[in-house]
């Protein structure tokens, strides 16, 4: 199996999961690092033992390179997808894949004439639990789904708007919580339903009201597609991360995700189905350890041309579009309809 030489574009704080994942892996070599901050770059690209790049254009030149990891914030995302498959190379990038639906319709294009494969890095469907859900689910033993509820807390101080100005800001991040944060709550609540047939929901600015443009808590309900129910609350002005507390509420039994820990409720009796495993290296604890099977998914699809086990532009773009109408729904104070 030919060895895989990666690059990775942009070296803030998401990138090191995707240096580990490559540098974990086998049958992958981390070729290159392109960062605009010549001196960081530079010293990450000694630590790494691969060669650095001021200018990712030039980088892409490279005919070694086979696949390309964007770490890049959001606003730059259409940009450097693009430019990495006209030149020929797979791209796994980090969510959101754009910024919005006009963006993705120019990526969709470019992807379906590239040679190479374009996935999106929505690591949450791989932890543990999420698979053991979904299986749940699929087996029909649990019944009908009659309803979901998500609750995110997590915490952003000013310093992390501040220190990255392009966080909190719809021209460079697409909004703040819900496409920064939020979004993979999202995007399992509708891979669980089926879909989200439509939405009413909520955003605003409190605590941090004075150091992001957007929203720092958002609610909603959902409609999903499989008939149940959706009830959503995500915030950032929370003192710490705590993990995601998910309930899903069937005809026989609760599925309850609390402290990382999946358990079946059914009348008296409580078991634990699964526990997300501790992330290794230096992910941060809350962002689990499904970073490195999305990368191995990926890269086994680049060796299996014919298998497609990664999230594609197509599944990315409905998340992106539940976040959309969400902002759409605060501001008009309505339902909005989504469209398949």
């Amino acid at each position: 199996m030919k060895t895989l030489q990666a690059a990775v574009i942009g070296c803030g704080s998401i990138h090191t999961c995707h240096v580990a994942a490559i540098e974990q892996d086998p049958d992958s070599r981390l070729h290159a690092i392109a960062e605009t901050d010549i001196a960081k770059g530079q010293a990450l690209a000694q630590r790494y033992g691969c060669d650095f790049y001021a200018d990712y254009h030039e980088m892409l030149r490279d005919p070694l390179i086979d696949v390309v990891h964007i770490c890049l914030p959001h606003h730059l995302h259409r940009e450097a997808i693009l430019a990495a498959l006209a030149a020929g190379k797979h791209v796994f990038t980090e969510k959101p894949l754009a910024l919005d639906t006009g963006e993705v319709r120019v990526i969709r294009q470019a992807a379906e004439k590239a040679q190479g494969k374009l996935g999106v890095c929505y690591q949450n469907r791989l932890n543990p639990s999420s698979l053991k859900i979904k299986a749940q689910l699929e087996s029909g033993q649990l019944g009908q789904m009659l309803s979901i509820k998500a609750v995110l807390t997590w915490s952003r101080g000013g310093t992390y708007y501040t220190e990255s100005p392009w966080r909190g800001r719809f021209e460079t991040e697409g909004g703040s919580l819900l496409i920064n944060q939020a979004i993979h709550t999202l995007d399992l609540m509708q891979w669980f339903g089926g879909g989200v047939r439509a939405l009413k929901g909520v955003v605003d600015s409190t605590f941090l009201g004075d150091v992001t443009e957007n929203e720092d808590s958002a609610m909603a309900s959902l409609q999903l597609a499989n008939g149940a129910r959706g009830l959503f609350y995500a915030t950032n002005c929370h003192s710490t991360d705590s993990p995601l507390l998910l309930e899903i509420h069937c005809e026989n039994g609760l599925l309850q995700l609390h402290h990382n820990a999946l358990w079946l409720l059914q009348g008296e009796s409580r078991t634990l189905l699964v526990s997300d495993e501790k992330p290794a290296g230096i992910a941060k604890s809350y962002w689990g350890d499904s970073h490195r099977q999305a990368v191995l998914n990926f890269y086994h699809c680049i060796h299996h041309p014919q298998e497609n086990n990664y999230t594609s532009v197509e599944e990315a773009e409905i998340s992106l579009n539940i976040v959309g109408a969400i902002y759409r729904s605060s501001q008009l104070r309505t339902w909005i309809t989504l469209t398949d």
